[in-house]
C-alpha cells in the first residue's frame, strides 16, 4: 500500500496570486498613463449564453480592479460572419484596446478559425493565435516579445510564485486541447525552465503509470475527476485545471474538476478547483494586454531597456 504524504497539501491558491499579480499590474498601468499610453481589453460576446456573458463580464470587473480601459462589443446570436469578422476589425483598430477576446463558442454556421485568424496577433490577449504560436515554437530560448498563452502562463506563474522549481521535473499533463494541453509544453520544455513533459490524454495506454512517474501533474482534460489518489506519486504537485458541468442526482449542475477527492492526501501540493488557475488566467489575460501597451512604446521610443527579439537562426539543442 502506498504511503501518504504526511498530511494534507498545501494549497496553491490562485486568488491570492492573482490578486497579487493585480497589484503589479495596477503600478503599470499607472506608469503607462504617466507617459500618455491607455492599456485597454476589448471583448467580442456573439450571443447569450450564461457562462460567457459571465466569464466576459468577470473580465470587464476586472479592468476596474487593475485601472484598464475595456470595450465591449455584444452581437445578438443571428450575428452573420461578416459582422463578427466586422466587429474583430473595429477592436484592431481602435487605439485603447491593446488586447482582446473573442468569447468562444461562437454560434453554429460560423467559422471560429476565420475569426480568430483575423486577430491583430499584437492584441492577442488570450496568446493563441497561430501566428503566436508559431513564434513560440521557434524560440526556445532567449525574451519572448509576443503574447503567450494565458492559461499555461498562468499554471507556471502559479507554481513558481510558490517557490517550486521546475527545472528538471517530469511534468505529466494530462489534455490535448489548444488552451492548455497542446500549447504549455512549448513553455515548460524552454531552456529559462528546463522541465521535461509527458503528453497524455483520456485514450492514453496505462494513463496511470504516466501520472505516477510525475513529480508535476496538469490535469486539463475536462474528464471528471480522471486523476484520482491512487494514480499521484507521494508528494508530487498537481494542478486540477480541466472542468466540466456535471448534472448531480438533484438535478443541477455543477463544475467539477479533472482531480478527484483524496488527492490531497497524497500531493504535497494542490491547485484546486475553483480557486486555482482560474482567476489566475484571468490575471495573466490582464498582463498579455498590459504587456502590449508596453510593448507598443517600446516600438514608438525604443528604449535601450526593450528585451530584443529572439534569434530566429538559434541553434537548437
Amino acid at each position: 500500500m502506498r504511503t501518504p504524504w504526511p498530511g494534507s497539501a498545501r494549497v496553491l491558491d490562485g486568488a491570492a496570486t492573482a490578486r497579487a499579480i493585480k497589484d503589479e499590474l495596477r503600478e503599470r498601468v499607472s506608469a503607462l498613463r504617466a507617459h500618455g499610453v491607455v492599456a485597454g481589453l476589448g471583448t467580442i460576446l456573439v450571443g447569450e449564453d450564461p457562462g460567457s456573458v459571465s466569464y466576459v463580464a468577470g473580465k470587464h470587473r476586472d479592468c476596474v480592479e487593475v485601472g484598464l480601459e475595456s470595450v465591449r462589443i455584444d452581437l445578438p446570436d443571428s450575428a452573420t460572419q461578416a459582422e463578427i469578422e466586422a466587429a474583430v476589425d473595429q477592436l484592431n483598430a481602435d487605439p485603447v484596446c491593446t488586447g482582446y477576446i473573442v468569447q468562444l463558442p461562437l454560434p453554429l454556421g460560423i467559422d471560429t478559425n476565420a475569426v480568430l485568424e483575423r486577430i491583430d496577433p499584437a492584441k492577442d490577449a488570450d496568446g493563441l493565435h497561430p501566428m503566436n504560436l508559431g513564434r513560440l515554437v521557434l524560440r526556445g530560448a532567449g525574451p519572448i516579445s509576443t503574447p503567450v498563452p494565458c492559461t499555461p502562463r498562468a499554471v507556471i506563474e502559479l507554481i513558481e510564485r510558490n517557490g517550486i522549481n521546475l527545472g528538471g521535473a517530469d511534468v505529466c499533463v494530462v489534455g490535448r486541447g489548444v488552451t492548455v494541453g497542446r500549447s504549455i509544453g512549448l513553455l515548460l520544455t524552454r531552456k529559462d525552465i528546463n522541465a521535461t513533459v509527458t503528453l497524455c490524454h483520456t485514450r492514453t495506454r496505462d494513463l496511470t503509470s504516466k501520472v505516477e512517474a510525475a513529480d508535476v501533474v496538469i490535469a486539463a482534460a475536462g474528464s471528471p475527476g480522471l486523476i484520482t489518489a491512487e494514480m499521484v506519486r507521494p508528494g508530487a504537485v498537481v494542478l486540477d485545471v480541466g472542468v466540466s458541468r456535471v448534472v448531480g442526482s438533484d438535478g443541477k449542475a455543477r463544475l467539477q474538476g479533472d482531480v478527484a477527492d483524496g488527492v490531497d492526501h497524497v500531493a504535497s501540493w494542490l491547485s484546486p478547483n475553483p480557486q486555482g488557475v482560474g482567476p489566475m488566467t484571468r490575471a495573466l489575460l490582464l498582463t498579455n494586454v498590459v504587456e502590449a501597451a508596453e510593448r507598443s512604446v517600446g516600438k514608438r521610443n525604443a528604449p535601450a531597456d526593450l528585451p530584443a527579439e529572439s534569434d530566429p537562426h538559434e541553434v537548437a539543442e
